[in-house]
């Protein structure tokens, strides 16, 4: 069989069982028994396959994924994140549009201590939301700053889908974080700039209002309870990595308890919250578990047949230019997102995609941030972007699909300038990790 036939049959499985609403990595899993029933030599294959699963799970960087998700899932259930906007809103006086402001800095703060976009979101559209619409805020003001910054977790660490993509790829979990850091800190403030312009364009669009603000000495006093202690968080599951000091795994248990700790301090520990995160934590442990296996072994299948070295020998054949390569895989990517999520995007394209990127010299973190950026591009991209319909479900009454959209294009533009800067300049990337000890 040619590799291309190899190819479409395997990548064939997969979409044709997902389209009958199997689960993700249960199609995966289903394409690799048949792939390997045929490639590998029949019955002998698949129990070389099935022996392989176990390797793909033991690992004692994937420790990081269930401490990643408990932390964020301790951080939501304790109410920290409530104190944390509240000291916000109380901090940032009268000024026009201190709403859409504020859901960035939300998003920027939610992401290094969450992971995931898909709970930012929630979370702030339920929050921010109701506030917005009585402030009279247009819905571009309101929808498009809250849909942009939940965004922010797949950057910024602790990044789950960061952590996995690390382990498919097989390449440093530690810097893939580290490189998330500088893009992530860029990519809201590029957030800021768009709220100033259309704030510029259109003052009424977000218009102040009276609020009862805090004393100076006050705010001072609600920054250094609520917000400066956070960076013990940060320090933890950044710091440590960056010094030397743990490695991912350690530094994900040191976060777990960095927020268990700030919780006692609050007076927001309890056992109901442990066993709510607990509960959470394990769905999506599960989970991410079954796709590594469901992934590893997809791409030991691919290799076996040969699809993986003939697209290799395919796509270099071509002569394009790096950058060209780069940009098709990067658009490949955005239309992949407008029909499904986003770790099904990860399992079909790392296993073709980091093989190629690597034929063409592509720094193996760089080249993943940038796949980290296009996934999360795809969250808002229609027609089935995950995060536009997490907004549709918390926002008001009568907000059409296609205003969220509309809201959330000039947030796309942002990442899109990021990607420009991340080519143009890879140290963005590459800095903090070059860094570590």
């Amino acid at each position: 069989m040619e590799w291309w036939e190899a190819a479409l049959l395997m990548l064939g499985m997969v979409i044709g069982l997902m389209a009958l609403c199997v689960p993700v990595a249960f199609a995966f899993l289903i394409a690799n028994l048949i792939g390997a029933y045929i490639f590998m030599g029949g019955l002998i294959g698949v129990e070389q396959l099935v022996a392989n699963t176990g390797e793909a799970v033991s690992s004692f960087v994937l420790v990081t994924v269930p401490m990643f998700v408990l932390m964020g899932n301790l951080f939501f259930h304790s109410g920290i994140a409530l104190k944390i906007i509240e000291t916000l809103d109380r901090s940032m006086g009268r000024s026009t549009g201190r709403l859409s402001y504020i859901s960035v800095l939300c998003g920027t703060i939610f992401a290094a201590l969450s992971g995931s976009n898909m709970a930012n979101t929630a979370m702030m559209g339920g929050l921010l939301l109701p506030q917005m619409e009585e402030r009279k805020y247009q819905r571009h003001m309101s929808i498009g700053p809250i849909i942009g910054s939940g965004g922010l977790a797949l950057l910024i660490p602790p990044s789950t889908l960061a952590v996995l993509l690390g382990s498919i790829a097989q390449i440093s979990i530690a810097d893939l974080l580290l490189a998330g850091v500088l893009p992530g800190l860029v990519l809201a403030l590029l957030y800021v700039a768009t709220i100033w312009l259309q704030l510029r364009r259109n003052p009424q669009a977000a218009p102040a209002y009276d609020v009862v603000t805090a004393p100076f000495w006050e705010k001072i006093r609600l920054i250094c309870t609520y917000i400066l202690p956070m960076s013990l968080v940060v320090f933890c599951v950044v710091g440590l990595i960056l010094l030397g000091i743990t490695t991912p795994s350690e530094a994900a248990a040191f976060g777990v308890l960095s927020v268990l700790v700030l919780s006692i301090l609050y007076g927001r520990f309890s056992w109901d919250m442990v066993a709510k995160s607990l509960e959470g934590t394990l769905r999506v442990s599960v989970m991410v578990f079954f796709i590594i296996i469901a992934s590893k072994t997809f791409s030991q299948v691919l290799a076996f047949s040969g699809a993986t070295s003939g697209m290799i020998a395919w796509a270099t054949s071509y002569e394009f230019a790096p950058i060209t390569m780069l940009l098709i895989m990067f658009v490949v990517l955005l239309i992949l997102g407008m029909f499904v999520d986003a770790i099904s995007m990860m399992l079909l394209t790392i296993p073709i995609f980091f093989p190629i990127a690597a034929a063409m010299g592509f720094d193996p973190i760089w080249f993943g941030l940038v796949m980290l950026l296009a996934i999360e591009m795809s969250g808002t991209t229609p027609p089935f972007g995950l995060l536009l319909f997490v907004m549709q479900g918390v926002a008001p009454p009568g907000t059409t699909y296609w205003t969220i959209v509309r809201a959330a294009a000039p947030y796309l533009i942002c990442d899109l300038i990021l990607l420009v800067g991340l080519i143009a300049v890879p140290a963005l990337a590459l800095w903090l990790p070059g860094l570590r000890f």
